[in-house]
């Protein structure tokens, strides 16, 4: 059995669970899928339409607000109730909080930000980026079971995990929490950044890149963001020269996004910002440069001055 444990923040699941769980899916093994916190209760029928063995939900009121004590100690305690052969975690900044704390605990091996799955006979090999996206290595977890992995956000689409004919089963487990033991005090995510945003939950995604030119330009980036009804991002250098805050930069040193559509304006692709963005469903690519890298993965890619090219998308989408 390979165990999902789901992630909700304020009863609300992370889009990256069910990019977990089709990852999951594709290793062949029968799925359980955890879901810890407090008045979980309500996403269990959400998630038993996933063709999962079982759901299992674990309520404690010490989880109600996230810790990396609580969270090892119930993942730890639900583990060995369990003995699942692998668990598979969304790779969330939630998850890089706490799995290496828990792999520790357990003294078993981890691999990050998986791409991909194979299979060499008998053994798993998870696919991951290295050297900042520029290689895929194929790594094989040694050592007894359960193996951890955590499936890098856009690598599978949410929509192609498989639906059950019939809802999976839902059964409550014990946390087995002892509160003094939990040593943290949860603070809001992004607190140190009043406007943060979690970029990785966006459905639509428009990025400028150098070719903007100016801080003073970003205004058309933004009108056309407001009329897709999306977010506005940005590469390294926008983000660097201070036009834009560093929470809204995407790449290998940013935020992980795949949205259902990603428009990228005077953007070059060079790979550091493509390992961020190439999940994205739909990705529209505006740049004067024919020979742009972002093109080579582009759905659509329009060779023209974004200045002259965005007024005009704009003026179709208000009509």
């Amino acid at each position: 059995m390979l165990l999902v444990v789901a992630e909700q923040r304020d009863g609300r699941l992370n889009r990256a669970s069910w990019e977990a769980i089709a990852a999951a899916q594709q290793h062949g093994t029968p799925i359980q899928i955890a879901v810890l916190g407090s008045g979980v209760e309500a996403l269990a029928s959400e998630l038993a339409v996933a063709d999962a063995h079982e759901i299992i939900l674990i309520e404690d009121a010490a989880l109600a607000q996230y810790t990396a004590d609580g969270f090892v100690a119930a993942l730890v305690a639900l583990i060995g109730a369990e003995q699942p052969s692998h668990v598979f975690l969304p790779h969330t900044y939630q998850t890089r909080d706490f799995a290496p704390a828990l792999a520790a605990r357990l003294t078993r091996p981890l691999v990050t930000d998986v791409t991909g799955i194979k299979r060499d006979g008998e053994d798993v090999l998870y696919v991951r980026p290295v050297f900042q996206g520029k290689l895929n290595a194929d790594v094989a977890a040694s050592g007894p079971a359960p193996h951890l992995a955590t499936v890098q956000i856009g690598a599978f689409r949410a929509d192609a995990a498989k639906r059950g004919s019939a809802p999976a089963p839902v059964r409550k487990a014990a946390a087995g929490l002892d509160p003094t033991k939990i040593r943290q005090t949860a603070e809001a995510p992004f607190k140190e950044a009043k406007q943060a945003v979690d970029l990785s939950q966006a459905e639509r995604i428009v990025a400028v890149g150098r070719g903007i030119k100016g801080q003073e330009h970003l205004k058309i980036a933004e009108n056309l963001a407001q009329a897709l009804g999306a977010e506005l991002a940005a590469s390294r250098p926008i983000c660097d020269a201070g036009w834009l805050p560093m929470d809204r930069q995407i790449g290998s040193s940013g935020q992980t996004v795949a949205p259902k559509l990603y428009v990228a304006l005077g953007i070059s692709g060079a790979i550091q910002h493509l390992v961020g963005m190439k999940g994205s469903r739909t990705i529209v690519a505006i740049n004067k440069d024919a020979e742009a890298p972002i093109f080579e993965i582009a759905d659509y890619g329009i060779v023209a001055d974004l200045f002259e090219v965005v007024p005009a998308m704009i003026a179709e989408l208000n009509k």
